[in-house]
């Protein structure tokens, strides 16, 4: 297998790329490729950042425009979009080059492990992994790989502004299984602790709730912005 494409999709998230640009190098020096994306036409990040990246795109915000966006450029045999406090396991690319070589592998996703030492978050973290395994459908936070060519015949992300995860899981599932990779990524539980775990769960089952009853995800997103103004996720 050639190359891996990390695609990330970034918001306002200097302190994050600081921190987590530098854990990435070794892959790039391994021959794969980074590409960040930064939502906005104000954005200064290449400036600061660009000598940590192959390309730095800047992209009308929205994590599914930025994604696409930084597909359109990507090299690799395969595409990893990564959120920029989502951590890679010390294994790395690996788990990810030995499920193309031997699984037949188009799509899958890591394990998550959130980043909080409360005992409730291993719950949460289990929960959402065999959620995923029973459903066929990703998180972001899970670090979604996918095969460029079949990205490519979807067309990518669908343009919408919340559960753009979901929507490609359900367009991937249609061709293939994916592969549900054991390592786990570390994704940040900030939005658990900063709002309360219980309230957190509850608004990200209704928002899954009415998008699988079919309203619309520009609505969706009002409801998190409300909650989290400065994140994209669900």
């Amino acid at each position: 297998m050639k190359k891996i494409s990390i695609i990330i999709p970034v918001y306002n998230e200097a302190a994050a790329l600081l921190s987590n640009l530098p854990l990435l190098q070794n892959f790039r020096a391994a021959g794969h490729e980074l590409i960040v994306v930064e939502g906005g036409e104000n954005g200064d990040g290449g400036a600061r950042f660009a000598h940590w990246v192959d390309h730095w795109v800047i992209s009308e915000a929205g994590r599914a425009k930025q994604m696409n966006a930084g597909a359109q450029l990507a090299m690799g045999d395969v595409l990893l979009f990564l959120h920029i406090d989502t951590l890679l396991p010390e294994e790395g690319l690996a788990p990810i080059e030995e499920a193309f070589k031997r699984l037949g592998c188009v799509w899958g996703r890591y394990d998550v492990r959130l980043s909080g030492k409360r005992a409730v978050f291993r719950v949460i973290e289990f929960m959402i992994n065999l959620r995923s395994r029973v459903s066929g459908v990703a998180t972001g936070d899970q670090a979604i790989f996918i095969r460029r060519s079949l990205f490519k015949q979807l067309g990518g992300f669908p343009d919408i502004p919340l559960m753009e995860d979901v929507a490609i899981s359900k367009l991937l599932r249609s061709k293939a299984a994916p592969v549900c990779l054991r390592s786990k990524v570390t994704t940040s539980s900030r939005r658990w602790e900063k709002h309360g775990v219980l309230r957190t769960i509850f608004l990200m089952w209704k928002i899954r709730a009415l998008y699988f009853f079919g309203v619309a995800p520009s609505k969706l997103h009002g409801m998190y912005a409300t909650k989290d103004a400065q994140k994209h996720k669900a």
